[in-house]
């Protein structure tokens, strides 16, 4: 099988999704080189980092990071365009893994019960095919050896695209978009909420506040960039 598996290789090369260059053994989707140079921002060390520094003020997170920056023109920037509109699940599920790997060693993110994706709309979903922040939490889940809800939050509201609006009309945007269906679930757990990048925070912001309405709960973020 392995034969195998190493003439198929060769007949039809992996590719790194990043560069094109072709994976070579214990590779996988990311080549070494390409995963070395993604801009990391490295907030999972600061608990006061400009993530977290977002919902001061406004909402209660124990923890929230970013893991890159979401640069023009980088090849991370390509990645999360190929993860959304080029149906590259495996890209979220590998840049999962290697955030969930990172913050599986620090305080407070290891301390964490369920990772919960923020949910598409049922329509956006249809349209898309998939949930890219499933498939980033999913990574996370697997490395971080929790389990994944999929299932207690919907997004009840299909709220307009963010991507042209203001600060403030994102927070009005998105206000009681979201809606939890199993809080017997979520009842005293902490919640690792995952998206994959974050601008004002609405978004996510929208999702916790409908999680700690829920007794005894506790909210963490981890997204894969910051824009």
């Amino acid at each position: 099988m392995i034969l195998l598996n190493d003439f198929f290789k060769l007949i039809f090369p992996v590719t790194c999704a990043a560069c094109g260059k072709v994976l070579v053994k214990n590779e996988r989707v990311i080549c070494v080189s390409c995963n070395y140079t993604l801009p990391r921002t490295n907030f999972h060390y600061d608990h006061n980092n400009p993530v977290s520094q977002i919902f001061w003020g406004r909402i209660r997170i124990e923890n929230a990071t970013a893991f890159y920056f979401f640069n023009k023109g980088s090849k991370f920037r390509h990645l999360i365009h190929e993860l959304k509109y080029n149906n590259r699940k495996d890209i979220g599920l590998e840049l999962g893994r290697i955030l969930g790997y990172e913050i599986s060693a620090v305080e407070g993110f290891n301390q964490v019960d369920i990772v919960v994706p923020v949910p598409l709309h049922r329509k956006k979903l249809k349209k898309r095919g998939f949930n890219q922040s499933e498939f980033i939490a999913r990574g996370i889940s697997e490395a971080l050896g929790k389990p994944l809800d999929v299932l207690s939050i919907v997004r009840s509201v299909n709220s307009s695209t963010q991507t042209r609006k203001n600060r403030y009309d994102r927070w009005l945007n998105v206000e009681g978009i979201f809606t939890v269906i199993n809080p017997g679930i979520l009842c005293g757990k902490h919640i690792l909420l995952v998206d994959d990048v974050i601008t004002t925070g609405a978004t996510l912001e929208a999702c916790a506040t409908e999680i700690l309405k829920i007794q005894e709960t506790k909210v963490s973020i981890a997204v894969l960039a910051m824009a």
